[in-house]
């Protein structure tokens, strides 16, 4: 007999929790040059599994069209690279690690993500997973994002900053603040990631969406 999953907390429980203690500059690699693009690219293709997420400068117009994604971001269960896609060499080296199947990303609302990416850097996404989608296979209706599912694991608040979600991620020097939620985002999934037990080998073969 199958059992109803644990509740997901409420708003109010989530408020009260301790936050979640995200990665600090120190151990964040912004990457704008070819040298840091290729010291990345080494790091990140020793490992099988890394968390992921996207930014994009917002649009405000009727009918605009986003030229996002303007950062690309990976993460360990350590540190985290932030790529900046406007210079050519860090385009092409997180395009480069997009399309590899070798490499399994996970994070969350990625579907959204795979149209931009396709448009900005001409690859189709490969060995994405969407952690919404083990969710719902665990019973869970409603969609569970990262802030759902860092209470639920952890019984910590991740902090998300409007300011910073709706701020110039086009901008040639990102902000501190920009830095570290970018990173953040992709922590984040990589944690519960490892918190469900998830087996990276058998990762590959899920959707993307289910």
């Amino acid at each position: 007999m199958n059992t109803a999953p644990p509740p997901l907390p409420t708003r109010e429980e989530i408020a009260a929790f301790d936050v979640f203690p995200g990665l600090t500059l120190h151990d964040i690699d912004v990457i704008t040059t070819a040298i840091q693009a290729e010291k990345a690219l080494a790091e990140l293709g020793a490992l099988n599994v890394v968390g992921f997420d996207t930014e994009s400068k917002p649009t405000f117009l009727k009918n605009e069209i986003s030229t996002g994604p303007h950062t690309v971001q990976f993460a360990s269960l350590e540190r985290a690279w932030v790529f900046q896609v406007h210079e050519p060499v860090c385009r092409t080296a997180a395009a480069h690690l997009i399309a590899s199947s070798a490499l399994v990303k996970v994070g969350f609302g990625l579907a959204g993500d795979r149209t931009q990416i396709r448009r900005t850097l001409g690859v189709e996404p490969q060995a994405v997973l969407d952690l919404d989608t083990v969710f719902k296979r665990r019973g869970y209706r409603d969609a569970v994002g990262v802030k759902s599912a860092i209470a639920l694991l952890f019984g910590q608040q991740f902090v998300k900053s409007r300011k910073q979600s709706t701020s110039n991620w086009a901008s040639h020097r990102l902000s501190e603040g920009q830095v570290r939620y970018a990173a953040n985002d992709a922590y984040a999934a990589m944690h519960v990631m490892d918190r469900l037990g998830l087996d990276a080998a058998r990762l590959v073969p899920m959707p993307l969406s289910s």
